[in-house]
């Protein structure tokens, strides 16, 4: 019988998509920027996970455990003005680095894989990224 291959080394990553839909407008900009008007997107924010070995029966994290992320999307966020429900401007990078302390805060403990990243979409063609140091 011949030995098996040997396995490549490399790291596993796995991402799971939420939508909501916000408004928020950005007052720090000069009145006649677009953005300094109250407008709105159907937001969809990406969480991006990692880990260094896998749980039984081989997942990085059960995507069913991102559940609460989810419930706060929507209880929190989902059809609200943003700059008047989060502590920071509601640009996509501060809402990225937001979303990734709360994902860190209240779900991380209570789940076998690491937050590598957030990544915030306003528009089908425009995001923000938010990476997370030692992951």
């Amino acid at each position: 019988m011949n030995a098996p291959e040997p396995r490549p080394q490399g790291t596993l990553t796995i991402g799971r998509r939420f939508t909501f839909e916000a408004g928020h407008r950005l007052p720090g900009l000069p009145t006649e920027h677009k953005c300094s008007r109250q407008h709105g997107h159907s937001y969809e924010v990406e969480v991006i996970l990692t880990a260094d070995r896998l749980a039984p029966p081989g997942f990085i994290t059960d995507f069913a455990d991102l559940a609460p992320f989810k419930e706060y999307l929507d209880e929190e966020l989902d059809h609200r003005n943003l700059h008047e429900v989060l502590p920071v401007e509601p640009t996509s990078e501060l809402l990225a680095r937001y979303l990734a302390e709360w994902f860190i805060t209240h779900v991380e403990p209570h789940i076998p894989g690491r937050l590598q990243a957030v990544k915030v979409s306003e528009t089908a063609r425009s995001w923000a990224r938010f990476d997370v140091e030692g992951t």
